[in-house]
């Protein structure tokens, strides 16, 4: 399912999940986008932006644009907020997980350009081969990128903020999934891109839930006696929010290593888990080089539902917001 020479015909991405995870119609999903963001930001604390690093990354849920797409909108305020302070931006990387095929390396993705109800994006090439020259990058092939719907949810919301910002520079996207892959290539991949993560010319998404509880996703994990006195946990919803809690800080003190011990000792459903691994370790390496040093802060958490007995199920959104420090 997966190459690693250049296709000799790209395609293009069709929104595959448009009609279904989210609408079709393009002023419908505008306007359903446009209110996401606007409640977003009325939300967020006002505070005097220049004083704050500009932002180089967000973490981002890619559920239906009904269930997470308010939660979501919280990191895409930071895109906008990057265009707009840093315009040397030209690319937006998108790193996601792999739902359905399995996948031992990273690939990316093989379209020319990626369509949305809103307006179609562009593909980065010259990145894409720049990438794939490492030789340790396969190449999705259309079926596999058009079913995969964790880039896919982030595309609408791209489109929406470029179209809203943007001068006639046009900026492009390149997906790359991240397949299942262990710790010890997790560190190498995340070594391999920092160079290019580094550079102020991209920002890059991240997209990923986080927990999914319940016997539908075969994890409903209860509190130990020992949890539930020392943090006052009395309802499963608030131990779903403790355990993702716990993952999300350490992504914030930016411990690749310590995240991934975290998954040994709870197995907590974090579908993104990889993705946001690779980029940890990026920016772990560029921090430790002396090239970028990044701020991580969690903006905001929501749990599509609220659990209360092990036959309830619910999965949980957050967004992450990475930020230049010192500048």
């Amino acid at each position: 399912s997966m190459s690693s020479s250049s296709p000799s015909s790209k395609y293009s991405r069709r929104a595959y999940h448009a009609g279904s995870w989210y609408d079709s119609d393009k002023n419908t999903l505008d306007a359903t986008l446009s209110k996401f963001l606007a409640d977003a930001s009325k939300n967020i604390t006002p505070s005097n932006n220049t004083t704050e690093g500009i932002p180089r990354a967000c973490i981002c849920p890619h559920a239906g644009f009904s269930y997470s797409g308010p939660t979501a909108a919280y990191s895409y305020l930071a895109l906008k907020e990057a265009l707009e302070r840093n315009p040397s931006i030209r690319t937006v990387v998108v790193l996601h997980p792999s739902h359905h095929v399995y996948l031992e390396s990273c690939a990316v993705s093989g379209a020319s350009t990626i369509e949305t109800p809103l307006m179609n994006l562009a593909v980065d090439d010259a990145l894409r081969d720049h990438l794939l020259s490492t030789g340790r990058f396969e190449i999705m092939n259309q079926r596999v990128d058009e079913r995969e719907h964790s880039g896919e949810m982030q595309y609408p919301f791209i489109a929406k903020i470029l179209m809203s910002v943007c001068s006639q520079e046009e900026i492009k996207v390149l997906p790359i999934m991240v397949g299942s892959i262990r710790t010890s290539k997790e560190e190498f991949y995340g070594k391999l891109i920092a160079s290019y993560l580094a550079d102020e010319s991209i920002f890059t998404v991240i997209s990923s839930d986080f927990c999914h509880y319940g016997q539908r996703f075969s994890y409903s994990p209860r509190p130990k006696p020992s949890e539930v006195s020392e943090q006052g946990i009395n309802e499963l919803f608030e131990y779903i929010e403790y355990l993702d809690r716990k993952g999300m800080d350490l992504i914030e003190l930016q411990r690749p290593g310590a995240f991934a011990d975290y998954f040994r000792e709870y197995s907590n459903t974090i579908c993104g888990r990889h993705p946001i691994a690779v980029w940890l370790n990026a920016v772990v390496a560029n921090s430790e080089n002396g090239t970028d040093e990044l701020d991580v802060r969690f903006v905001r958490y929501a749990q599509s539902s609220q659990v209360r007995s092990s036959n309830d199920s619910s999965v949980s959104y957050a967004s992450a917001v990475a930020r230049v420090t010192g500048s």
